[in-house]
């Protein structure tokens, strides 16, 4: 990544920059970011909360990690705070007057107060270079995503619009871009005619974590289904792209949410919901989610949703796609399953062969692997399960690192257009109705198990 010059130099102005989102994962992302690749940018932290600058410096030196670096170091000994509410036009103007280069606003905020901000932008002058991020959940409905839309378009072009799913920048999501279509071999079979079903499992062992202010109000599918998920299946059912140019790769995945929709139109018969009850997960005791601080027990949040649904396009028609994700599960595991269709005729004689062959895309842990059948080594006429493993090298960026290396260079290939945004809600709004009108139960399963029983699980 090429360096910008000093006076080129973009302000990365964090609204909301004492949350866990700031000390978790963007600054850490900047920290990978400035120390592997020169990357020049000053840093503007802003809260409602009092804060003086080296408080602030402290702050971002912890989150950043040991052994900075000269250009990490400079970085934190130039870093400001400047106390603002971002909801307030006069307190706005007056952050955007602090910046140095041309600003880059990142909302690190609840969906309800990044909304505020953005009405509170659109009573101020912005620079003509300003660059808008936002954080998913992008609005909380449909209706909301597309008035939005409008608002934002009017504060900047939609090119200067950076809608943030870190899961666009994990290493493995991206390299389904080359799996897919680098390799005749799997790119010649995936399709409808060989592929029996489609699972994208996110699967997660931490609880809630204090986060019950945002999780109690999204739940499980719109925390992690409606955005991450539907993501990842948008690279995986996207046709080929002329190129990785942002253009071409994101019409591609927005052509793929315009396709898909619930399961044979059944959002009650192709979805399900539970939370989990107090138990162990490794070495952790974990209570009940209704008993977690902030949690509103009567809200009815699920802490695992799965959704099946169907890509109407000429490649995937007929191929469930099913979308699954949970807390307090036995184990972080979150990867892609292909599975193929049975052979179309196996020699008779031939014994053992009752498994389909199976893709595994292992995004956290990053592996891949392929299951298929061979003949076995005491009888020839006996087959056998065999895998075939690649442990994949971890990106040299963290996914935070990659998405901010796209804001600050002005690249939106790895952020969400507005309209996939939009198309995300369109897809999940009749599963919302049916669980909002209890046509789906709510069930439970017990914190480090499995989860709710499921009549198909893939291996």
């Amino acid at each position: 990544m090429a360096a910008v010059t000093r006076n080129e130099r973009p302000t990365l102005v964090i609204l909301g920059a004492l949350g866990d989102l700031t000390t978790r994962l963007l600054i850490p992302g900047l920290a990978g970011l400035v120390r592997g690749h020169d990357t020049q940018v000053e840093l503007l932290g802003s809260g409602r909360e009092e804060l003086d600058d080296d408080q602030w410096r402290e702050r971002v030196a912890q989150a950043a990690g040991p052994d900075p670096g000269s250009a990490l170091e400079a970085l934190i000994r130039d870093t400001r705070y400047v106390q603002a509410d971002a909801t307030d036009p006069a307190e706005l103007e007056r952050l955007l007057a602090a910046c140095s280069g041309p600003p880059v606003l990142y909302l690190a905020l609840s969906p309800a107060v990044a909304a505020q901000a953005c009405r509170a932008l659109a009573e101020v002058a912005l620079p003509a270079d300003a660059r808008l991020v936002m954080e998913k959940p992008f609005g909380t409905d449909l209706a909301e995503a597309k008035e939005l839309n409008r608002l934002i378009t009017t504060l900047v072009p939609e090119d200067q619009v950076y809608r943030v799913d870190h899961y666009l920048g994990m290493s493995t999501v991206l390299n389904i871009i080359g799996l897919r279509f680098a390799n005749r071999v799997l790119e010649s079979v995936l399709d409808s005619d060989h592929v029996a079903g489609v699972d994208i499992l996110l699967d997660e062992s931490l609880g809630l974590e204090g986060r019950a202010g945002y999780y109690d109000q999204a739940g499980a599918l719109v925390d992690m289904l409606q955005s991450h998920a539907l993501h990842v299946l948008s690279f995986l059912a996207m046709e080929p792209p002329s190129s990785l140019d942002a253009q071409d790769l994101r019409d591609g995945a927005a052509a793929v949410l315009r396709a898909t929709r619930v399961w044979q139109n059944d959002p009650v018969g192709s979805s399900r919901r539970a939370r989990y009850t107090a138990g162990t997960v490794g070495d952790r005791s974990l209570p009940s989610y209704v008993d977690e601080d902030g949690v509103d027990p009567d809200r009815g949040t699920e802490t695992f949703a799965e959704v099946t649904v169907e890509v109407n396009t000429w490649r995937w028609a007929g191929v469930p796609f099913r979308l699954r994700a949970g807390k307090a599960l036995r184990r972080l595991d979150k990867h892609v399953v292909i599975t193929f269709r049975e052979p179309k005729w196996v020699p008779e004689g031939l014994l053992g062969c009752t498994h389909t062959d199976r893709v595994h895309i292992g995004l956290d842990p990053e592996v891949l692997r392929l299951d298929f059948n061979v003949n076995g080594p005491a009888d020839p006429r006996t087959v056998e399960r065999v895998q075939m493993t690649v442990q994949l090298a971890p990106g040299d960026l963290p996914p935070y690192g990659q998405v901010l290396a796209g804001v600050l260079t002005g690249n939106p290939t790895l952020s969400v257009r507005g309209d996939a945004a939009e198309q995300t809600w369109r897809i999940v709004e009749p599963v919302l109705r049916a669980w909002r009108d209890g046509h789906v139960p709510l069930q439970e399963y017990v914190a480090g198990s499995d989860g709710p029983a499921s009549d198909r699980s893939p291996e």
